[in-house]
């Protein structure tokens, strides 16, 4: 039976598992520490107690910003049980870029109307400075504030209120806040689980580190074990990070069939992990390696095959999917069964929105076809659907599709349809994407989408992978094409001509600009993505410049700051 609304399926999930299933976390040296459904069950009803003292009620908007951790998951439980509205947000994690983080989170605080901001005693002490832009009416608390002894009786929400705000990736603009119903995010998982459990197992487990304030790792990993209920396995992101191998063991460990990641994470092992990472790991049990959130390689995800393979990783593990956050989360995924499929197009007639497979040509991936419930539609710029294999614009259609931003904003819907902001086609009936409307490059009339130009570079020496972005500029001289590489190492200039003539020769564009950055220089959003357009507009500017070196005097001035600015916009609670 699916339940109706969140806090219900806590509340099953607790019932039916109660210590038996829940979420185990892994720390940097490998530990784990329990938490079951019951657990989450108990302290999100007491946490909850803590928030309506706090003055905290139904329908009002908490700020959730915590690291993957026991703490976000009870907390986003706690505000579903009082009828209040969470809106995860990213902690401060790039320390050399704090001020630009204080300015995004405030706007975003206020796009959201945030009642409160929620954190922990650690993130604490770099977010009071975000109250110099924007004071929530109840002010910023710790946890440990409002986690009572006494629980409270859960408000009894329905279906098609608002179960949580997610914001938009920010890629081509600013983060908007998308609010989700109960029924848009339960949808949304139990047809991720409907198809997880089709022809693989009815007790599938997961390991994810995807932060859980990005909608995979909550929506698409989270939520379906509360409503299956089912075994989750949790790595912080900032542990992957810093040890990939990590991710490939736990798998291992714990025999698990499902785990999700962005293609730079694949990318990421391929370079990163040794064989003696490795000693013992067997991932023959891995069926789902799931690939969304960014564009996907063929190359990467072959390469990352080749290389685990030896490790028991079957092919058809390998697995394409596509979403977005006004969707709640996945709209298409790729055959479980099969290897995932790719097709080789003639680059010139790709450019001119024809399909005409060619052998030597520029190779895309299939990210399957739709989940049940759900349709696609390729349009034409003045509305019209397309033909297979017509390059258009993607609409989607389905239940857990968005009715409107929180702040009362339309969508840009069609009826029961929403223009997704991508462009791709229909290949026997499956979707291909080939980039964002937004970021296309137009070259003498001739449409280039970035990520093209972006693949070239990867191979040259010294390019950090995933760390491109390739747009267009209109100058006093007409239409150009720049390039923005962070590069690890090298001489300027060498480097530079290096990757102009990778592009040349993959793509038959000529730069204009090829303009080398030190690491860490392109803007990102909070899920990772490059800011292509953020990018140019500060380059001409004059202020894209690599992060502010961090050392220990930096960062205990950082929290000295924070907390003074923090103590300045105290707010009682009641307030």
């Amino acid at each position: 039976m699916t339940s109706a609304t969140l806090t219900e399926a806590v509340h099953r999930a607790s019932t039916i598992a109660g210590n038996d299933l829940g979420y185990r976390f892994i720390d940097r040296k490998e530990q784990e520490t329990w938490h079951s459904f019951q657990t989450v069950a108990e302290r999100s009803a007491c946490i909850a107690a803590g928030l309506w003292e706090r003055g905290v009620r139904p329908g009002e908007t908490v700020a959730i910003v915590l690291p993957t951790s026991h703490d976000f998951i009870d907390v986003f439980f706690a505000c579903n049980h009082i009828g209040a509205i969470p809106v995860p947000m990213y902690p401060p994690v790039r320390l050399g870029r704090l001020d630009e983080y204080y300015e995004r989170t405030a706007g975003m605080l206020k796009a959201a109307q945030a009642r409160l901001v929620l954190t922990d005693a650690r993130v604490g002490k770099l977010l009071g400075r975000v109250l110099k832009h924007a004071v929530p009416p109840l002010g910023m608390c710790r946890v440990s504030d409002v986690l009572h002894t006494e629980p409270i009786d859960p408000h009894r929400s329905k279906a098609d209120d608002i179960a949580m705000v997610q914001f938009s990736s920010g890629t081509t603009g600013t983060p908007k806040p998308v609010a989700l119903t109960h029924n848009h995010v339960i949808s949304n998982a139990m047809a991720i689980l409907d198809k997880l459990t089709e022809k693989g197992p009815e007790q599938p487990s997961g390991v994810s580190w995807l932060p859980l304030y990005h909608d995979m790792g909550l929506i698409g990993c989270v939520f379906p074990a509360v409503l299956l209920p089912g075994d989750l396995t949790l790595i912080p992101p900032e542990v992957f990070l810093a040890k990939p191998a990590i991710w490939l063991r736990t798998l291992s460990k714990h025999r698990a069939t499902i785990s999700p990641a962005p293609n730079f994470a694949y990318a990421l092992c391929v370079e990163r992990i040794r064989d003696a990472d490795l000693d013992g790991c067997d991932l023959t049990d891995w069926l789902y390696a799931l690939n969304g959130a960014e564009p996907i390689s063929p190359a990467t995800m072959r390469a990352f095959h080749n290389r685990f393979e030896k490790w028991g990783l079957r092919a058809e593990a390998m697995t394409p999917v596509y979403g977005l956050s006004e969707a709640a989360l996945a709209v298409t995924v790729s055959d479980w069964n099969a290897q995932h499929r790719t097709i080789l197009l003639d680059r010139n007639a790709l450019l001119d929105g024809d399909i005409k497979e060619s052998p030597d040509g520029v190779e895309l991936t299939s990210v399957g076809q739709t989940l049940p419930g759900f349709e696609i539609d390729v349009r034409s710029p003045d509305g019209n659907s397309l033909p297979e294999c017509s390059v258009g614009r993607i609409w989607a259609c389905g239940p857990s599709i968005m009715d409107k931003y929180l702040n009362d904003t339309p969508a840009p819907r069609d009826g029961d349809w929403l223009d997704t902001g991508d462009l791709g086609f229909i290949h026997n009936k499956e979707l291909y994407i080939t980039g964002r409307a937004k970021d296309v490059i137009v070259i003498r009339g001739r449409n280039h989408t970035p990520q093209s130009l972006e693949s070239a570079i990867e191979s040259v020496p010294g390019v950090r992978i995933g760390c491109t972005a390739a747009v267009g500029d209109i100058s006093e001289d007409g239409e150009q094409v720049i390039v923005f590489v962070e590069k690890r190492e090298g001489d300027r200039e060498t480097f530079a001509e290096e990757c102009r003539q990778a592009v040349l020769a993959a793509t038959g564009v000529d730069p204009d600009l090829v303009i080398p950055l030190e690491p860490g220089t392109l803007p990102r959003t909070s899920s990772g993505k490059i800011r292509r357009s953020e990018a140019l507009t500060r380059w001409k500017r004059g202020t894209l410049f690599p992060p502010e070196s961090v050392n220990a005097m930096r960062v205990a001035g950082a929290i000295a700051r924070s907390l003074w600015t923090e103590w300045q916009h105290r707010v009682r609670p009641n307030a």
